[in-house]
């Protein structure tokens, strides 16, 4: 237990610090129109995320690499990765109505709870 929480610690301390190091860099070279940083882990998340679930299927990648890369640096870097794929198992294991109460209620409700915790503090 303790050496899977140290893998999980050393990805997310990496991706913590890459997500930081992106949002520096999109906010310094791209237009503030648009939330670039998040938009850019988001989906660099999904892509890592997908290239080690496919290792992971196919006993390329251990439960030491998914523990670092996946839960870790994925985890830390962005969750939005891990949504991505959870919805992606859903929608594999045929669980589509599952997969769209899963996003629906996620976007819904993680919009209102933010907007309401925000009203909490003013």
């Amino acid at each position: 237990m303790f050496k899977a929480l140290m893998l999980v610690g050393i990805g997310g301390f990496f991706g913590s610090i890459a997500r930081y190091g992106v949002k520096l860099l999109t906010d310094k070279y791209m237009p503030a129109n648009f939330p670039y940083g998040t938009f850019i882990v988001n989906i660099v998340g999904c892509f890592i995320i997908g290239i080690l679930f496919g290792m992971a299927a196919r006993n390329q990648a251990g439960s030491s690499t998914w523990l670092v890369l996946a839960t870790g640096f994925c985890g830390a870097f962005t969750t939005f990765s891990t949504f991505a794929l959870e919805n992606n198992m859903l929608l594999a294991d045929k669980q589509s109505s599952t997969a769209v109460i899963y996003t629906l209620l996620s976007l819904v409700l993680g919009l209102f709870l933010c907007r309401w915790g925000m009203g909490l503090v003013r």
